[in-house]
């Protein structure tokens, strides 16, 4: 099978704005089973790398009952300062979309 993507399990990964400190992402995942392998992959040690962030200050919240992964992180620099490149947040999603993601046979339909 071709790599598959966290994107590829998902209806949707998007990065938002969170006030002017803190950025979130948000994994809408198409099924329970895409939903089981990215609640698994994504975890505070995954992000720290993808983001260069300490894993203390990252927070997952994972809601099986809609098939979310939801994370939450410090803004690198406050939104809006001289140095904020991303006003809205809303490429922070990219690198945690292109994650690869094993899936064996049976695992997702």
């Amino acid at each position: 099978m071709p790599d598959t993507t966290l994107a590829d399990l998902a209806h949707e990964v998007r990065a938002k704005n969170a006030g002017p400190f803190w950025v979130t992402m948000e994994l809408f995942l198409r099924d329970a089973d895409g939903y089981r392998l990215a609640a698994d992959l994504v975890d505070e040690r995954l992000i720290a790398r993808l983001y260069r962030l300490e894993e203390s200050v990252i927070r997952i919240f994972r809601i099986p009952s809609l098939n979310v992964v939801k994370i939450s992180f410090p803004r690198p620099v406050s939104q809006g300062s001289l140095r904020d490149r991303d006003v809205h947040a809303g490429q922070h999603h990219v690198p945690l979309a292109r994650v690869p993601v094993t899936v064996r046979r049976g695992d997702v339909p």
